[in-house]
């Protein structure tokens, strides 16, 4: 399902409030899709099953709309720092901590779902695959933009060029992302992140 379509998926407006959605983001980001019953929705929304299938029509439908919500709060976030004043550098090792710091803090919130929801049902579910591409690649023009400033100010050599320093630096960081879920020792993140700034 396209975004536009779930954005303009009907349902009776007292379902319009974003608490709901966001309190079914934190069930689906502890337990997972496959792991989350209706009752835990039930228990974490404060709905009755009725309500919840009435509004959103079916689990898959409750997650589809929850992983919009949640990339829609990432996104904003990550942009509003890569597009803020300072060196490129300097807004690239902000977003890095600023991830670390999401997912050490706030493990069950927006950004724990965005990236659940690629491992889980990343190559299993169509919709789920097609907000995630949007995602990525939003979040990968922005970060063009930072390398292109970067090394027209010579920040960063141009050894290689923008869009594929961006595409290296989103692996790393996907991949910082990762291992915050396994390593809760934040010299090695620290590590990670002056690691993957010393390769810029």
């Amino acid at each position: 399902m396209s975004k536009e379509k779930l954005l303009n998926q009907g349902r009776p407006r007292q379902f319009e409030d974003d608490e709901v959605i966001d309190a079914a983001v934190a069930v689906f980001s502890e337990n997972g899709f496959a792991g989350t019953s209706a009752q835990d929705l039930c228990d974490g929304t404060g709905l009755g099953r009725g309500s919840l299938y009435n509004a959103f029509g079916s689990k898959q439908g409750l997650y589809e709309q929850a992983l919009l919500r949640s990339h829609e709060k990432s996104m904003s976030a990550q942009l509003a720092i890569l597009k803020q004043s300072g060196s490129a550098k300097e807004r690239l090792r902000i977003l890095l901590f600023w991830g670390i710091a999401e997912d050490l803090e706030q493990p069950e919130q927006h950004d724990a779902m965005v990236l659940f929801s690629a491992l889980e049902r990343g190559s299993k579910d169509e919709a789920v695959a097609s907000l995630n591409k949007e995602y990525r690649q939003r979040l990968e023009k922005a970060l063009v933009s930072v390398f292109t400033e970067g090394q027209e100010n010579k920040e960063f050599a141009k050894k290689a060029s923008a869009i594929q320093m961006a595409r290296g630096f989103l692996a790393g960081y996907y991949g910082l992302r990762v291992l915050n879920k396994n390593i809760t020792d934040k010299d090695v993140l620290d590590d990670v992140v002056a690691g993957l700034l010393a390769n810029l």
